[in-house]
This record gives C-alpha cells, sequence and structure tokens, in this order.
C-alpha cells in the first residue's frame, strides 16, 4: 500500500469539509495539509488528523509552503458567486498558481473539482460525456472560468510525470453544503411592471422547463478520495445523482411558487436580476437555466466504481432541511 501526503486548498468550504473527513479514514494517507484563509481549529470540522496551514492560494509562497513534499495535492479553493471581476483573482491566478506549484514540487497527482458549466449551456448532446469538448459559455463567468481551467491544467502538467483527476460535479446539495439555495432561491421572479421594482421579490421562482442534475456532498468527496488514491485511469470525470430536478421541484421543497415561462424569457428575467441588489453576478447564473446540460457517469461508475448513495429527490430534501436548521437567509 502506497503512503500518500495530501494537500488541500479550499478545505473549509462545503465540499472541502466532508471531504477531509472521509480522507482521515483512508489507511494509505499519512499526512494531511488543509489550507484555508482564515485559522480554525481541525476539531471544529470534526477533524482528528489534518494540520490546519493558513494561506490564500493568490500567495505563491503560501501554496509553496503547503504543497511542499506532498504526494497530491487536492484544488478545492473556488468562489462561486461575486461576479467576473471579483472572481478572478482566486478562480483563474489562484488556481494556476496551486497547478504550478503541485508540478514545481513533483507532486504524483493533482485532484481537482470542476464542474458541469465547464461543457457551457449551448444547447449540448445529451447526456454528456467526458469526451464532450469543455468549451464553457462565454457570457457566464463561471462557466468560462472553469473551462479555462481545465485547459490551463493540461497545459501545466503536459510532459510532466504528475497525473491529473478531474471531477465535473453539477449543483452540490447536502445537510451542510447549500450551494444550490445561495444561488437558485435568488432567481426569485420580482413582482415588476416597467418602472422602479417593489421592495421585495416574491416567494416564486422561474420555471423554463429546464431538467438539471444535482449531487450530494458526501458522494463528492466519495470520488475525490479515489482521485487520490489513484483509482481507475487518470482524467475526467462526470458526477451526479440519480434524477433530475427542475425549479418547480426546489420551489416545492421551499415551500413557495412555480411560475412556468418560456425559455425565450430568460433574457429578460437576467436584466431584471441585474436591477435587483443582490450577490454581484446572480444575472449571469440565469444562463444556466437556458438548456439541460445532463451528464452520464457511467466512467466514474465504471473506473472508480463510484456510486452515488442518494438520488436527486433526496439531495435536494437533504440540502433544504440543512438550510433551514440553521436559518439560512432567503430560504425561510
Amino acid at each position: 500500500m502506497a503512503v500518500l501526503r495530501v494537500a488541500v486548498t479550499g478545505a473549509t468550504g462545503e465540499i472541502g469539509r466532508p471531504f477531509v473527513r472521509q480522507l482521515e479514514t483512508m489507511a494509505e494517507v499519512r499526512e494531511i495539509r488543509a489550507m484555508a484563509r482564515r485559522s480554525f481549529a481541525p476539531s471544529e470540522h470534526g477533524w482528528t488528523r489534518a494540520t490546519f496551514v493558513r494561506g490564500d492560494v493568490t500567495n505563491p509562497k503560501d501554496v509553496r509552503r503547503l504543497v511542499e513534499g506532498m504526494d497530491v495535492v487536492v484544488h478545492l479553493a473556488f468562489l462561486i458567486l461575486g461576479g467576473r471581476r471579483e472572481t478572478r483573482l482566486t478562480n483563474l491566478q489562484g488556481s494556476r498558481t496551486v497547478f504550478d506549484a503541485a508540478v514545481a514540487a513533483g507532486c504524483r497527482r493533482i485532484v481537482y473539482t470542476s464542474s458541469v458549466a465547464a461543457y457551457g449551456f449551448a444547447d449540448p448532446p445529451r447526456p454528456l460525456t467526458e469526451d464532450t469538448p469543455a468549451c464553457g459559455t462565454a457570457e457566464f463567468y463561471y462557466s468560462a472560468q472553469k473551462a479555462e481551467l481545465e485547459r490551463a491544467l493540461g497545459d501545466a502538467v503536459r510532459g510532466t510525470a504528475t497525473d491529473v483527476y478531474v471531477f465535473r460535479p453539477p449543483l452540490v446539495g447536502g445537510p451542510q453544503a447549500h450551494a444550490p439555495l445561495h444561488i437558485l432561491p435568488q432567481m426569485r421572479l420580482a413582482a415588476a411592471a416597467p418602472g422602479p421594482l417593489p421592495l421585495g421579490p416574491l416567494k416564486a421562482l422561474p420555471d423554463f422547463g429546464v431538467e438539471f442534475q444535482i449531487v450530494h456532498v458526501d458522494d463528492v468527496a466519495t470520488a475525490l478520495c479515489a482521485g487520490v488514491a489513484g483509482m481507475g485511469s487518470p482524467g475526467l470525470y462526470n458526477l451526479a445523482a440519480p434524477g433530475l430536478v427542475t425549479m418547480t421541484d426546489i420551489a416545492q421543497a421551499l415551500g413557495w411558487r412555480a411560475i412556468r415561462l418560456p425559455r425565450a424569457g430568460i433574457a429578460a428575467a437576467a436584466g431584471i436580476h441585474r436591477r435587483l441588489p443582490v450577490t454581484p453576478g446572480l444575472s449571469d447564473w440565469v444562463q444556466a437555466l437556458k438548456v439541460p446540460v445532463i451528464m452520464a457517469t457511467d466512467k466514474a461508475e465504471s473506473e472508480l466504481g463510484w456510486q452515488p448513495t442518494r438520488d436527486a429527490e433526496t439531495t435536494l430534501r437533504e440540502t433544504v432541511e440543512g438550510a433551514r436548521a440553521i436559518d439560512l437567509p432567503g430560504v425561510g
């Protein structure tokens, strides 16, 4: 059994916390360095073996200190919300810094969480397989950045001995993984006629008739651990729970209304969201509702032995229940 030393960026994020917990159960993992920008006690997250390293992925010195002597680097640090300008430094420059440092340190493997968004939202074939090019969607910053970084990672390891595992999950949910509820409920319909917006949006979600996938954070963590262990062959892997959800399903889980709209109204909805006092970049996320982007997960199942433990319906329910348990703003 090979002994592994593993470095993790974004360790305190929604994927990072359950991933490190699973990583600690792996017998072949001897050392875990978990980096985050803010100080924390590993015991706060239920960790017993991980060592905290304070640092920022945009600081080359911090990253070099993190990866020195490590066998595997797992890169999870990535900003989902914030807009194109606000996320560029961390997502693009920071990720490239991590990739280059891992290669320079002679790490055996890089494990990276990309996204279904890397494929883009230009009416792709269905279902998407790992052979489908990751073209991204230029007008959607998150999609464009994910596609750009997959190319950057390929460039960084070309001609080296470093293997790469790239995982493409859709929306990631679970009791403590609330990213879908930071994004989708913010796409509420404004009760707006021409003129100034009213004081608040309705508790209603636009449903353009598009189905999409979700996956439980614990199942993503299991796949990442398979990458750390070097199972299967290096490369790209799609991850998704069985089943599909719609905006109507999310509205019902939240106890809200759903209003069916034609897809031609997506541009108008994005325009409304640009006028709402919400997190920058949410109008871009409306682009994700244009077309169904559905992935096949056969490769992860056959090569990694990966089997999701929750379906889409269960994952959505656990996500909403977990958000309500902590009174997540905007969900009640």
